[in-house]
């Protein structure tokens, strides 16, 4: 399949798709003519690739794992446990927004909100 064929297949840009094989995420193979040759699969391998990154995966963490899942046994069972992992660092990505959250309207709350919160003004010395 050729590049336009596969980002037409895909909806995407041929020049997304010259990113991810620059990025070792795809291969083509190349034509005598210098033409890039993609498998078949490869449109099901950037619709995989497209899904991870709207769930919040990025391109390092898509290619560290996507040959992996690809020639997983179980792919179904191995795709479950990333997406668990990625649900936990969520998570806690959560609970440390949820407490800068709390520390800012803390300290909206100051009369110097840049001033802090558990350091008492010193009295200026006197030399």
């Amino acid at each position: 399949m050729r590049i336009g064929e596969l980002a037409q297949v895909c909806g995407i840009s041929r020049d997304t798709l010259r990113f991810y094989e620059e990025r070792g995420l795809i291969r083509a193979r190349r034509l005598a003519n210098g033409y890039r040759d993609y498998p078949d699969e490869t449109a099901q391998l950037v619709m995989f690739i497209r899904t991870a990154q709207r769930l919040g995966f990025s391109l390092n963490e898509i290619g560290s794992n996507v040959e992996q899942l690809w020639q997983s046994a179980e792919p179904d069972r191995a795709v479950e446990e990333l997406l668990r992992d990625k649900l936990a660092l969520v998570e806690q990505r959560l609970e440390e927004l949820q407490l800068l959250r709390a520390t800012l309207m803390q300290r909206l709350t100051l009369a110097c909100p840049l001033r802090s919160a558990h350091v008492e003004p010193q009295a200026p010395s006197s030399r």
